[in-house]
């Protein structure tokens, strides 16, 4: 089959490799026929996240048609139209019983830190993606979710990371009617949680990024105030004129350890590698809030320690919350509000490109070219979707 193949940082090709088999009798095996490009898939690509081998198969955002099923598998069967949660869960253990999906105990040997994820690096498990032609799905019985007739391909790529992740920082934030909430980032992720927030009951969204034609889009999309940080200075200070000096109720770190604005940040972060990654988002964050006010993290740090204004946050009397999205617990209602035309998750996605170009489909969105958004990779044999796909090689 037709996979990505990562060579190393900055280098990913799409070349043939045997095709997945049924390893235990809770398997499936699902034909991909859209697979995202996740903004943390760039960590991987950039060669940020610790133990990324070469040969291994990126993807956790995918959605596909059941092939082949295990003999002990129950709720599927093959010709099923399935989404795939980008975190593998075993549905029993301690986490799981509690719905905390992401914290897995079972999937990943490296449990204590996070549980296992699809084409996330041998950290979080080391399974193979779905950026691919076909994939191979532990305990099917537990983590994919049937798609609805009346729900696309294009919305549902998108509730198997970024939609529920987004959401689940609005969740964290505990958003208060009338509540001012800062959002952080204004990539796919940053964009549905400002969108999210409106539904918790915010009363002013402000999404603050560099970027402008994301800024734009988010404007439009969120129907939220931006700020473009690198015309405004300090950017806890700004956002303290912009509350009355208070300091916004809810603030949401949705970009992780690549962020800009942060000449420090950058070099110990990005460039030495001192820290795990640039903690840039989270300081603004940590520093913008109110005093007993809520910061919510869905950025990706890595494992080891980051620079922040710990302090600040203790004697402000801040509420921090974080985790990994557990996906299938917010698809349901997701998709009740993509029904009710609340949510429109398929209008972020910029790029349709074939699963041959995938070098240059990770070039286009780790560069912003283009406009890019959201980048969805189609398989050749991803049957009438392939006929969407459009080639960014000119």
């Amino acid at each position: 089959m037709l996979a990505t193949n990562y060579r190393g940082p900055y280098r990913i090709r799409a070349s043939q490799k045997p095709d997945p088999v049924i390893e235990h009798p809770g398997d499936a095996i699902v034909r991909v026929t859209r697979a995202c490009i996740c903004g943390s898939d760039l960590h991987l690509y950039h060669g940020l996240v610790p133990d990324t081998r070469i040969g291994h198969t990126f993807g956790h955002e995918f959605v596909g048609i059941v092939e082949e099923v295990g003999s002990a598998v129950e709720t599927l069967k093959p010709g099923d139209r399935v989404l795939v949660p980008f975190n593998l869960f075993c549905g029993s253990c301690f986490f799981c019983q509690r719905e905390l999906y992401s914290n897995c105990h079972n999937t990943n040997p490296e449990a204590t830190a996070v549980g296992g994820i699809y084409g996330y690096s041998h950290t979080t498990g080391g399974y193979d993606g779905g950026q691919a032609e076909y994939v191979r799905v532990p305990m099917a019985d537990v983590g994919p979710y049937k798609i609805p007739e009346d729900i696309v391909d294009d919305d549902a790529v998108l509730l198997t990371d970024a939609l529920p992740t987004g959401y689940q920082a609005a969740e964290m934030g505990d958003i208060k009617q009338g509540d001012t909430v800062v959002v952080f980032g204004a990539g796919p992720v940053g964009i549905f949680a400002a969108k999210s927030a409106w539904l918790f009951g915010a009363g002013r969204v402000i999404v603050v990024d560099h970027v402008e034609y994301r800024l734009d889009f988010v404007r439009r999309y969120a129907r939220c105030e931006i700020i473009n940080f690198r015309e405004v200075g300090d950017v806890a200070l700004h956002i303290k004129k912009m509350t009355d000096w208070l300091g916004a109720d809810v603030c949401i770190d949705a970009v992780g350890c690549e962020a800009s604005g942060s000449l420090a940040q950058t070099i110990t972060g990005r460039w030495t590698m001192l820290q795990a990654g640039a903690a840039t988002a989270l300081f603004w964050a940590i520093n913008s809030v109110r005093k007993a006010g809520n910061v919510s993290i869905v950025g990706v740090y890595g494992p080891t320690f980051n620079a922040v204004p710990i302090g600040n946050a203790l004697n402000k009397g801040i509420t921090m919350r974080m985790n990994q999205a557990a996906v299938k617990r917010h698809v349901p209602h997701l998709i009740e509000h993509i029904r009710q035309g609340h949510l429109n998750p398929k209008e972020i996605i910029t790029h349709r490109v074939p699963l041959e170009e995938v070098s240059d489909a990770y070039h286009i969105f780790s560069s912003k070219y283009d406009n890019c958004i959201k980048t969805v990779l189609i398989p050749p044999r991803a049957g009438s979707a392939r006929a969407t796909a459009t080639s960014v090689i000119h």
